[in-house]
């Protein structure tokens, strides 16, 4: 397999290190280098590194890998608990839950999204408040498909799941099926602009320049009275992405870990 190597200078160590959590990933390895650099060594699964948004001061390059090597972080996975109740379990890792908790079951495969970065953990929380029996969900950027996932299982009658890694669409689908939701969940490489009609709740889970980017687009699947959760964002340095989703407006602000997730209506 390849791995995605980004060179940084220690002080942008963890700003570089979140920018690619935002992305996804389901483990970094920080490398020191002989000229006193640090290298972060990460996977992106099958998408192709040239479509992402990827700051430019940070070079990377692909390096092939022993995939053996690169799965050890599977033996050190746990639950991940996103609230009281709401439990994202590694479909490998044996897990008793406690009466009355709603537990997701999700194999990453070699999507993003095993469920454990604080924007995910974040949007679920949104999804939890937002969903209500019957309504309609769209997941841009649906990676392993925990969002729309959880939706469904959360009472939605149906959700739409797009991404553009061709490697989304057969992951997303396995994890619906393992949780019980395979006849409610849809998924394929369309892109945003190419998706018709409109959702009660969408989610966007992805990074701040594609979220300016595909802003019209987002507003437009919206249905009347319905809600926008975006995440991916800092929370230090997302006004930008707001101003481009205008004139929805900010009805709910979650903080985790330096990160936020922002409900729009």
């Amino acid at each position: 397999m390849l791995a995605f190597v980004v060179s940084v200078r220690p002080e942008d160590v963890e700003v570089a290190s979140d920018a690619l959590w935002g992305l996804g990933v389901v483990a970094v390895e920080e490398r020191a280098t002989a000229d006193g650099g640090v290298e972060l060594w990460t996977s992106l699964g099958d998408t192709d590194p040239t479509t992402i948004e990827w700051p430019a001061q940070w070079p990377w390059r692909l390096v092939e890998v022993d995939e053996r090597v690169a799965d050890t972080w599977r033996e050190f996975a746990e639950p991940i608990v996103v609230g009281p109740d709401l439990v994202v379990r590694p479909a490998w890792v044996p897990y008793d839950a406690p009466p009355g908790t709603t537990v997701l079951h999700i194999e990453p495969g070699s999507t993003f999204g095993m469920g454990d970065h604080p924007t995910t953990i974040l949007s679920l929380r949104a999804l939890r408040r937002l969903v209500t029996p019957g309504c309609t969900v769209l997941d841009v950027g649906c990676g392993s498909g925990v969002l729309a996932i959880g939706a469904c299982v959360f009472g939605a009658a149906s959700a739409v799941g797009i991404d553009i890694a061709p490697a989304a669409v057969p992951t997303t689908r396995a994890n619906a099926a393992a949780n019980g939701v395979a006849q409610r969940l849809t998924v394929s490489t369309t892109l945003l602009g190419d998706v018709t009609g409109t959702f009660d709740v969408v989610a966007a889970n992805i990074l701040a320049p594609t979220l300016v980017a595909l802003a019209p687009d987002l507003r437009r699947v919206v249905a009347p009275g319905g809600a926008l959760v975006v995440s991916g964002i800092l929370a230090a340095a997302h006004a930008h992405v707001l101003d481009a989703l205008a004139p929805l407006h900010v009805v709910a602000t979650d903080e985790l870990d330096g990160w936020v997730a922002v409900t729009l209506r």
